[in-house]
């Protein structure tokens, strides 16, 4: 089984966040980026397949140079092989088209994407890949297994978990339960200095439409101050929540 694992290049969540050029382009100075955790989980899945089932992994990444670190991090938890299409990810559309072109050369028999990605939250990215393949989705995913071609998957509903199966090649979109976060994995040293000798295929990107841009972004509005009142001054308490907080 071919696996081709989708990584996006995410700010760590403990970054500051600035934006400039008019609050138009994200900040990148002084953030640290890491594996988007969707992804990491998916990645983590496919690791087992490759040691329960045989299964290569490859991952792959739309980005500039500096996403290289991150694809070297997804090479030291175990994949096989990474591939970087060097463009700048735009817009969902735009990703999910440079992400086709690499699974129709692949053949890959599962793609794994993470639901969304926790940097814009656009959570486009995995149906509009298998639109433009016309390949079996599945979103939301929280567990899988393959046996031959056809893979049981169980997933997120209102309510409830739901499981369904589906022949290959398929696509899902993972999140939280595909494995637990304490089974997620730490490169090694070993893995690290091994990471450096696998391969890692650059490719450029195919022509495509960019359907939609950032205008302008906004941060949500500042917390107001906290205010304190001694133990035993119940009535202040009570009277900043009905005249000032109006909660009761």
């Amino acid at each position: 089984m071919k696996i081709l694992v989708c990584i996006s290049h995410v700010p760590d969540t403990t970054s500051k966040i600035n934006f400039v050029n008019g609050d138009s382009e994200f900040d990148t100075n002084g953030v640290q980026y890491v594996i988007n955790p969707n992804d990491e989980f998916g990645l983590t899945r496919a690791i087992w397949f490759q040691e329960q089932q045989g299964a290569a992994v490859t991952v792959v990444n739309v980005g500039g140079a500096d996403t290289e670190p991150t694809l070297r991090k997804a090479l030291a938890i175990g994949a096989n092989e990474a591939i970087r299409v060097n463009a700048n990810p735009t817009d969902g559309f735009f990703v999910a088209k440079q992400l086709a072109e690499v699974v129709k050369s692949g053949g890959y028999d599962l793609i794994i994407c993470g639901k969304e990605s926790l940097d814009y939250n656009g959570g486009m990215v995995p149906g509009m890949l298998a639109g433009l393949l016309g390949y079996n989705f599945v979103n939301s995913c929280t567990e899988i297994t393959v046996d031959g071609n056809i893979a049981k998957v169980g997933r997120e509903i209102d309510g409830g978990k739901e499981i369904v199966s589906a022949g290959l090649p398929l696509i899902i979109g993972g999140q939280k339960g595909l494995v637990e976060e304490k089974d997620l994995r730490i490169p090694n040293m070993r893995g690290i200095m091994t990471a450096r000798t696998k391969v890692l295929t650059v490719l450029d990107p195919v022509a495509s439409d960019v359907n939609t841009k950032a205008v302008k972004f906004e941060k949500p509005a500042a917390k107001s101050a906290v205010k304190l009142f001694a133990a035993d001054d119940l009535d202040g308490l009570v009277n900043a929540l009905h005249n000032e907080a109006k909660v009761i």
